[in-house]
């Protein structure tokens, strides 16, 4: 299965919406468009993973390079809506506790002190 991804500015955030298929076959995509984004300063980021069927350990990897890269200059890399299956990745790998992860895209743009994983 291929992946989409798709950006929107609100405010001074930028959502990320995934959909397919995050794995090594597709993971360089989304980190390309992560590395577009922080050269144009975009440090603030939502990734909306409602879409995402499923995530391996290199689409998590890319996660975690964006929170490093958003972390150095100052930003934040939040998660939103992941299904059962990518929410159950993040929590047996532990990423949950790093990754602050949201029920719903609008709680993870306005930093919603109640993540999903609470």
């Amino acid at each position: 299965m291929s992946l989409t991804v798709h950006t929107e500015q609100r405010d001074d955030v930028v959502v990320v919406s995934v959909a397919g298929e995050l794995d090594m076959a597709t993971a360089p995509q989304l980190q390309d468009q992560i590395t577009d984004l922080l050269d144009k300063g975009r440090s603030r980021l939502v990734f909306d993973l409602a879409d995402v069927s499923f995530c391996d350990s290199t689409g998590l990897s890319v996660f975690v390079r964006a929170k490093n890269s958003c972390d150095e200059v100052g930003g934040v890399v939040r998660l939103a809506a992941p299904q059962r299956g990518v929410l159950r990745i993040l929590e047996v790998s532990g990423l949950v506790e790093v990754l602050h992860t949201y029920p719903t895209v609008d709680q993870a743009v306005a930093g919603d002190p109640t993540p999903a994983s609470s």
